[in-house]
């Protein structure tokens, strides 16, 4: 995959009509659709589960990274792969056995990701990073669209993309929170691969130009 990514997310999109939502994915440059999942446990807020993953599922040929902001998220991995995800990205706050579970989305042939919130320092990465295929900067904290970019969390984006070349690591850069058309050059100037935005895409006010 050619990076970067525009990777909209549904969390922005209309519940009511999540085809035409996709169909604005398909025709504005999007090349991944972001699902967020949330459980109310982890994050404050509730969205949806494998039965609407399941039923998009069959709208678009895109890959789905599905980004479980849940508490052990270890119990929800494999009904979300038999839904139709292709990417699934967990919370390293989120459950003591990271590498087993990057190994179980391995296994099933899926591309592993791991997401880290704003408060958590890069160290907690440091084991997994030799097989981890994602990792998800979160640069706001997690749980509802349209807050602002917190700008420290670029540094974390600029820290991975030196490690990368250090170590000759293969995994993506992926940001998700705060994008817009102000913070978009920052995040990718940063080193990020895949850009998650959600109310900024879905309202067309993000200018996505790629050379």
């Amino acid at each position: 995959m050619k990076t970067p990514v525009l990777a909209p997310s549904l969390l922005s999109a209309d519940f009511s009509d999540l085809k035409a939502a996709i169909n604005q994915i398909e025709n504005n440059n999007g090349s991944v659709v972001h699902i967020d999942v949330m459980d109310g446990l982890f994050v404050p807020e509730i969205t949806y589960g494998q039965p609407v993953v399941r039923s998009i599922r069959k709208l678009t040929s895109l890959p789905f990274d599905v980004h479980l902001m849940v508490e052990k998220p270890e119990n929800q991995i494999n009904s979300f792969i038999e839904a139709g995800a292709d990417w699934i990205t967990f919370h390293i706050e989120a459950t003591a056995h990271a590498h087993r579970l990057i190994q179980m989305i391995h296994e099933k042939g899926k591309k592993a990701g791991i997401a880290i919130n704003p408060a958590t320092p890069l160290f907690a990465l440091q084991e997994i990073l030799d097989c981890v295929d994602i990792i998800l900067v979160m640069t706001v904290n997690p749980g509802w669209g349209g807050q602002k970019l917190i700008p420290s969390c670029v540094e974390k984006i600029k820290e991975l993309k030196k490690i990368r070349q250090e170590k000759k690591y293969n995994y993506l850069i992926s940001v998700d929170g705060g994008v817009n058309n102000q913070t978009l050059k920052t995040v990718m100037d940063g080193g990020a691969d895949v850009i998650v935005s959600g109310s900024s895409f879905f309202s067309g006010s993000l200018q996505w130009k790629t050379e």
